[in-house]
């Protein structure tokens, strides 16, 4: 099946490594216009540069810290001015934070919560009334298995993950009369710029590829970590008219890692 995005603009947050990135690279090789959102000013234009080259589609690259409100103005007003309209959201910046419940100070809580659900919350605002207008729309917010199976000391990401979890149904909901399709992906071990960040922060013996295989042998039914672009794949599939009847799903996309459907 090839998969078609001709004409649809896709912003993605978190957009300049890993899954983001993935996303946004297979949304420009369908078809699709995509401002990507990042952090980091120079990774951010790098990327959305890189897209464009080796897509031939649009792209545009927006520095931006997502636990700001004022911020994330400024970004879709930007994509607006530039492309008219933002048919797909993509809700993926953030990282994984967790600790022992009584060490979590108060501002690890906000902060997390502002840039996992809030910044979520927020985006999902400013797009909605334009998908509404033009009744078509596809948000993904990308969550990860301790949403639905939160283990000891995982707070405070699985708590925030499983608002964000209620988040997509209640989007989904609200979305459907409209063609809005909203859903969820709980994310479990994918080779991403966080798996390589863990590994660069010790020191270690073997090499980057022959950890991810021994750790995903251990630790994944399947036998393996995910790949960024298995993620981008069912992504684009969601978000194209090709799959209009999918909402107010939580996917996970493990491997069968986690014990919940």
């Amino acid at each position: 099946m090839e998969l078609r995005m001709d004409g649809r603009v896709a912003l993605v947050t978190g957009g300049s490594k890993g899954l983001g990135y993935a996303m946004a690279h297979k949304f420009a090789a369908s078809g699709a216009q995509v401002c990507i959102v990042a952090r980091n000013g120079r990774e951010v234009s790098e990327a959305a540069e890189r897209i464009k080259l080796e897509t031939g589609s649009d792209s545009l690259g927006l520095p931006c810290d997502v636990s700001q409100a004022d911020q994330l103005k400024s970004v879709f007003d930007a994509c607006i001015e530039t492309f008219g309209k933002v048919d797909i959201l993509i809700n993926n910046a953030g990282h994984a934070k967790a600790g022992e419940f009584e060490s979590i100070t108060d501002e690890e809580w906000q902060y997390d919560f502002d840039l996992k659900l809030m910044a979520a919350v927020r985006m999902s605002r400013l797009v909605f009334p334009g998908m509404k207008e033009r009744r078509w729309g596809r948000i993904i917010n990308m969550l990860n298995t301790l949403a639905k199976t939160p283990a000891k000391g995982s707070a405070p990401t699985s708590v925030t993950r499983a608002a964000g979890m209620a988040l997509t149904k209640v989007l989904a909901g609200e979305g459907a009369p409209h063609n809005i399709l909203v859903n969820g992906f709980n994310i479990g071990l994918i080779k991403s710029d966080q798996i390589q960040r863990g590994y660069d922060s010790k020191p270690r013996e073997e090499s980057f590829d022959e950890f991810v295989a021994r750790a995903g042998k251990k630790s994944v039914p399947i036998g393996r970590y995910g790949e960024a672009e298995e993620c981008a794949n069912l992504a684009c599939l969601l978000c194209s008219d090709d799959c209009g009847f999918v909402s107010g799903a939580a996917i996970n996309i493990d491997g069968n890692m986690s014990p919940a459907m």
